[in-house]
């Protein structure tokens, strides 16, 4: 029985989001932190050659490419005029810039990854996700790929246009491909209380006393900043009793391996259900 328990738990998949800032300077233009984005292609490299059966879909934020571009014109709130709809497009480009980026970086360390983006099959509704194609994301998985999502821009049924987080665009996934561990890599070490402590368990019993210390980000975020993202992934948690969410930070040279092999049980910030 624990044999098959076990089995049923490595064949759950792996959700992580790399932080746009994680990967890009967001108080810049379209400006990629080279070397961070390369040292964390190598370790997801190396991480599948340790654990040759690692099921990871991999998703990363838009930084100083989308939000910078989706902020300007104002394109979550609904596209709408012929102006706005220019910055929807140009909004998809800059994500999709990135992404290319991204992608090519894990593909020159060996990582098969394949981009899968989100604007292609999202059905959205004033801002929330009713439906997302998850065929090819089952069929990447099954062929042993590693699927890349990202943050993208997407029709909306009441707002014409808006825009999707990478974290929205990952609770819609969770029940279709059962995540075990939702790993959140950013440019901090967790969540952090007003004194800048690693806040170690956030849960629905302590999220409201908390709250009032979370800030906002660091350069344009159109999604909200941390308040809004600790928020949304509560609810990831909560919808799915059992599934931790850990923030951390990326900048630590083997802080992505170690947690893709679970060797950083105690880093970060533990998201979940409580008790």
């Amino acid at each position: 029985m624990e044999k098959n328990t076990e089995a049923a738990l490595e064949n759950k998949p792996i959700f992580l989001k790399l932080g746009g800032s994680l990967l890009t300077d967001k108080t810049g233009f379209e400006q990629v932190r080279e070397d961070v984005l390369n040292r964390v292609a190598a370790e997801i490299a190396s991480a599948r050659l340790e654990r040759p059966n690692l099921r990871l879909v991999l998703g990363h934020g838009s930084g100083s490419f989308g939000h910078v571009h989706a902020s300007k014109h104002g394109t979550r709130q609904g596209v709408n005029t012929v102006e706005e709809w220019q910055g929807f497009a140009i909004v998809s480009d800059s994500a999709l810039r990135l992404n290319r980026i991204v992608v090519h970086a894990l593909l020159d360390k060996g990582v098969p990854a394949v981009s899968i983006s989100p604007s292609a099959s999202a059905v959205v509704q004033d801002g929330q996700v009713k439906y997302l194609g998850t065929a090819s994301l089952t069929a990447a998985l099954n062929a042993g790929l590693v699927p890349v999502i990202h943050g993208d821009v997407a029709f909306d049924q009441i707002r014409g246009g808006t825009i999707l987080s990478t974290e929205e665009v990952m609770g819609y996934l969770i029940d279709a491909l059962s995540p075990r561990t939702i790993l959140l890599a950013g440019e901090t070490s967790g969540v952090y209380d007003e004194q800048g402590k690693v806040i170690p368990r956030i849960t629905p019993q302590n999220f409201e006393e908390i709250k009032s210390a979370l800030g906002g980000s660091r350069g344009a975020d159109v999604t909200g900043g941390m308040a809004a993202k600790v928020q949304d992934v509560l609810d990831l948690a909560v919808a799915q009793p059992g599934m931790t969410v850990r923030i951390f930070g990326g900048l630590t040279d083997g802080a992505i391996k170690n947690m893709l092999l679970e060797l950083s049980s105690s880093v970060g910030t533990v998201v979940d259900a409580g008790h």
